[in-house]
């Protein structure tokens, strides 16, 4: 306590005392090294070049960051889900650490505020904010150590604005769910990329199709092939389980000849699915 008091008097003194205050409120403890936490907060739009000719950015950050935020989230569920087998954990982890996730968390500590960037930090899809709180806790593994990443990851990151049984509970994984429902009644299932296109900031978006026995039954969009076929996925999982006569439709083509039981996109995506039933 003392020696912390006398650490924030130093710092009233010092010539980036703004800084040290800035990063203070965000991580509870004082930086040793801050020109590592600075690091974390510039994005490669606004890269500084040093003497020796190599580009200041967090990328480098944000890569071992990354390393870290998973294998703390890894030991987190691991403890907390004691008889769950290894792809409900992986699929429980993936949920956590997603983009859109990170970017809420970033945005709730304020790093929208602090980072450096030419680009829009607030931005729906960059990514700039969770990629920047990846790049942040990499900084505090080199400046203080794993243990105070952990803390840092459990107390500022989990604890306050993440609820894990709840992520544990909710399906994300439309296009997995989806296929197991064709393959159980035996309805042919396709996605199609039906246009690319960019964004404002040259970003590529995807919109892509998906069909059920040759019949169109939904579309997505996203910042990933991957991404807009779960959306389109999403789509069509919503129409079977509130139109029972779109349902009849697919499973009248079945008897007019379509129908199988593998998708013409492979699924990789891991963990348990919850059983879906038809609405008929």
């Amino acid at each position: 306590m003392i020696g912390d008091l006398i650490k924030k008097m130093r710092l009233f003194l010092h010539p980036k005392r703004g800084s040290y205050f800035a990063f203070y409120r965000i991580l509870g403890f004082f930086p040793k090294k801050l020109d590592i936490y600075e690091e974390a907060l510039l994005h490669k739009s606004s890269s500084k070049e040093k003497q020796n000719g190599r580009y200041l950015n967090n990328e480098r950050l944000e890569f071992l960051g990354d390393a870290i935020l998973d294998a703390v989230i890894a030991d987190l569920v691991f403890q907390k889900f004691q008889n769950k087998n290894e792809g409900f954990l992986t699929n429980t982890r993936s949920k956590i650490v997603k983009r859109e996730t990170l970017d809420m968390v970033a945005r709730s500590l304020g790093l929208n505020k602090v980072i450096v960037s030419s680009l829009r930090a607030n931005s729906q899809k960059n990514h700039i904010l969770g990629n920047a709180l990846e790049a942040l806790i990499g900084a505090i593994y080199l400046d203080k150590g794993y243990n105070v990443a952990r803390k840092f990851i459990d107390e500022k990151v989990i604890q306050p604005y993440i609820n894990i049984d709840q992520i544990a509970r909710k399906e994300v994984n439309f296009k997995s769910k989806l296929l197991e429902w064709c393959q159980k009644y035996r309805i042919d299932l396709s996605f199609d990329v039906i246009e690319r296109f960019t964004d404002e900031e040259n970003n590529p978006i995807f919109q892509s199709q998906v069909a059920l026995n040759g019949l169109w039954s939904g579309t997505g969009t996203g910042y990933s092939k991957k991404e807009s076929q779960q959306q389109a996925a999403r789509m069509a999982l919503k129409k079977i389980k509130s139109e029972k006569k779109f349902v009849d439709q697919v499973q009248a083509l079945s008897c007019l000849g379509g129908g199988g039981t593998e998708s013409n996109e492979s699924i990789t995506e891991s963990g348990e699915t919850n059983s879906f039933e038809t609405p008929v």
